[in-house]
């Protein structure tokens, strides 16, 4: 709890009403969330404004109410009105100093990027705790301490609204955490939920195709990716990526990584063309046992290992501790049955998908059979270019449902086959995502790999106004077990349990 005064104090901002005094119980956006005591800040969001909620927040509770407008509504005798220059940013910064600051007592790290965020923070967690080090990592897959999941309510969301942010940093630090990785999006970089966050280390990935609808165009979404080089104390680029040294020009990075040579405080990584990891900084050198597949993987582990070795970690300790490291759910996700091997892979951009395929690609020795749609209502410019990426690689392709939200299913899968046109794969489409999964695992045969992209660790289709329970997973589990041979109705996952046909505990 705080006082009022406290919450307001050094901020810019005019106040009048309510009692100054009065104890905040907590500071939200969302009026559904406010509880009583709390302060309600009613800012623009970009598809509603939290001006339409102010009397539901009222009527939970709220003691104050923000706006950053000239004119505010009328607030009813007993409630502070509170008007500031930009109400996100005051929220970011009023969430912070609710929690009494979290982040200061914490080292965070930051990773931006088109693809590869989840895993590479996930690597940042697993090399920390192998390191003997209490970490956290946040971001699509929830809260995560240890490699648990911690038992907190989060919304689905790359990154976390400032109200839940620091909730979950005070939870963290509080629980002995000294160390945070989190995914920093575009939208979330863009509508300031991380600005008043002390981040330690912003790490920069990729820049590739995906959320520019969301952003309003190309330069909006680079702009927003670039905010992070103006939030962190130190960055770490990806030195092969163009869009990444361009969207973070003027600034000194304390570590690069790539494939390429560079100096001192550049991570070489590449493939010694015997399987394993070539790790080189400055003069020191070093060859690690790969512990994931796929040259994308590759490079999201460069990245963890930059960002480590910018807080203190050297060489020796990734060779010591990178058998560790493994994907996270959705990621390369792999079962297999009658002699087929089924991957489960979180790429919706052309890019990953691409990144994706290559790896796979490169160790079929059958067909390459693929699954994927595109997402309704969001980038359309990217659905040719998917189609593209699929017909290139794949012997065949099922083009199906992603989450087709407001749009017509079969729009959306006319516009992946524009990209399909003169590829020589075999094209199915079936606008049933589960019809297709059942297409492609009974369409393949013993030494045949199977890619269903674009869901991962997704548990639900999002179609019109409603969603069903919907995961690509459990669905390829249960086909795979309908096709094992001889009778045998079990399908192994990459986990090395056994599951029968009808699905997972």
């Amino acid at each position: 709890m705080i006082e009022l005064c406290e919450l307001l104090k050094n901020w810019p901002c005019t106040a009048k009403g309510g009692d100054f005094r009065a104890l905040v119980s907590g500071v939200t956006d969302h009026s559904a969330e406010v509880i009583p005591g709390s302060v309600f800040v009613a800012r623009k969001g970009r598809s509603a404004s939290g001006l339409d909620h102010i009397q539901e927040a009222l009527h939970n509770g709220a003691v104050a109410i923000v706006t950053d407008i000239s004119r505010p509504p009328g607030i009813p005798q007993g409630v502070t009105s509170i008007s500031v220059p930009d109400a996100a940013d005051f929220l970011a910064y009023a969430c912070s100093a609710f929690y009494g600051h979290p982040s200061r007592e914490l080292t965070v790290f930051a990773v931006t990027g088109t693809n590869g965020k989840t895993t590479t923070t996930r690597f940042i967690g697993q090399l920390l705790k192998a390191g003997g080090i209490r970490s956290a990592v946040i971001g699509t897959l929830g809260v995560w301490i240890d490699g648990r999941k911690a038992p907190l309510q989060t919304p689905p969301m790359t990154t976390l609204p400032p109200a839940h942010l620091h909730r979950v940093l005070r939870y963290c630090a509080d629980e002995g955490v000294t160390h945070i990785a989190m995914e920093a999006s575009s939208l979330g970089l863009s509508g300031k939920r991380l600005d008043h966050c002390s981040i330690d280390y912003g790490i920069f990935l990729n820049i590739g195709t995906d959320h520019h609808a969301e952003h309003g165009g190309e330069e909006a979404y680079l702009s927003a990716k670039g905010r992070l080089s103006e939030l962190a104390g130190k960055i770490i680029l990806n030195a092969d990526d163009a869009s990444v040294l361009s969207i973070t020009r003027g600034t000194r990075p304390v570590m690069t990584f790539g494939e390429r040579p560079g100096g001192d405080t550049h991570l070489r990584i590449s493939d010694d063309g015997k399987g394993d990891w070539m790790l080189a900084a400055g003069k020191a050198h070093t060859v690690i046992a790969a512990p994931v597949e796929g040259r994308h993987n590759r490079l999201n582990a460069a990245a963890a290992f930059a960002s480590l070795m910018a807080a203190g970690f050297g060489l020796a300790d990734f060779r010591r501790n990178a058998s560790c490291l493994s994907l996270p759910e959705g990621r390369m996700q792999e079962s297999e049955g009658a002699g087929i091997r089924v991957f489960v892979d979180y790429a919706h951009t052309p890019d990953a998908l691409e990144a994706v395929l290559g790896a796979l690609s490169s160790l079929c020795t059958g067909r390459l059979i693929t699954v994927f749609g595109c997402g309704g209502d969001r980038d359309r410019e990217k659905r040719p270019k998917m189609g593209s990426v699929a017909g290139e690689y794949s012997d065949s392709v099922w083009v199906t449902s992603d989450n087709p939200r407001s749009e017509e299913p079969t729009q959306i899968i006319s516009d992946i086959m524009e990209g399909l046109a003169g590829t020589s794969a075999i094209v199915r489409t079936e606008t049933d995502r589960e019809r297709a999964i059942r297409g492609a695992i009974y369409e393949a045969e013993a030494g045949d790999f199977v890619l269903i992209a674009g869901k991962g660790h997704e548990e639900i289709q999002i179609s019109k106004s409603s969603s069903r329970p919907f995961s690509d997973y459990r669905t390829a589990l249960r086909f795979l077990g309908e096709r094992a041979a001889d009778g045998d109705t079990r399908v192994q996952s990459a986990d090395r349990f056994w599951y029968d046909g009808s699905g997972m505990e």
